[in-house]
């Protein structure tokens, strides 16, 4: 008989960025960015929290249930170690975790839910992916759009970058969208925010 069991719905969500005023805005902190609207909405303290490395905080979710919002502090490159530590910590399988991040692949105004795959060439999931020892896991991917220079140092700057006026508006939209998404996959399971959301298109192109 094959197993048909769901999945278990996520409870850690982790928001991808590098910490310090220096990065704060840019388009590579958009993950931290949602983390600090959720912790806002669902009236979530984040404090630093030292055996994670990270800034974490604990609540309830939309059905109160109970969540877990975690920002790593070991700057990008080293993000795994941070969500490893947590879900040691809160007994938690790689499946209950639920990772935001900023994806260049994807053009702006756009969102992409995801209940398992590679890291696509962005540092913080290839860390996560790593030391989580799986990529068996939920993620939630916004577009931040390609550079439109070549080279590695075109793509740290566009990183690294801040959003113009009309992206900042763009980004908005997109994040408030974003915490709609989180909130149903909490709710409803992911599969079900993923066939809301995955074809919603923001750029106003």
């Amino acid at each position: 008989m094959v197993d048909t069991a769901p999945s278990p719905a996520p409870c850690l969500i982790v928001g991808l960025g590098n910490p310090g005023d220096k990065y704060a805005g840019t388009r590579h902190n958009i993950g931290f960015e949602v983390v600090d609207r959720l912790a806002k909405l669902w009236a979530i303290s984040l404090k630093q929290e030292r055996r994670f490395q990270a800034e974490y905080g604990v609540g309830f979710g939309p059905c109160r249930e109970k969540v877990y919002l975690l920002k790593p502090l070991t700057y990008m490159n080293r993000s795994g170690q941070s969500i490893r530590a947590a879900i040691d910590w809160l007994k938690l399988s790689p499946a209950q975790v639920l990772v935001v991040y900023d994806d260049m692949d994807l053009p702006m105004g756009r969102l992409r839910l995801r209940l398992l795959g590679s890291a696509g060439g962005h540092n913080g999931m290839k860390s996560a992916i790593a030391h989580l020892g799986t990529q068996d896991f939920p993620r939630l991917r916004i577009g931040i759009g390609a550079s439109d220079r070549a080279g590695d140092g075109a793509v740290v700057s566009h990183v690294l970058g801040n959003f113009s006026k009309a992206e900042r508006a763009t980004m908005d939209a997109v994040v408030d969208t974003t915490l709609r998404a989180l909130e149903k996959a909490l709710t409803d399971g992911v599969e079900k925010s993923m066939s809301l959301y995955n074809s919603v298109d923001l750029s106003g192109s």
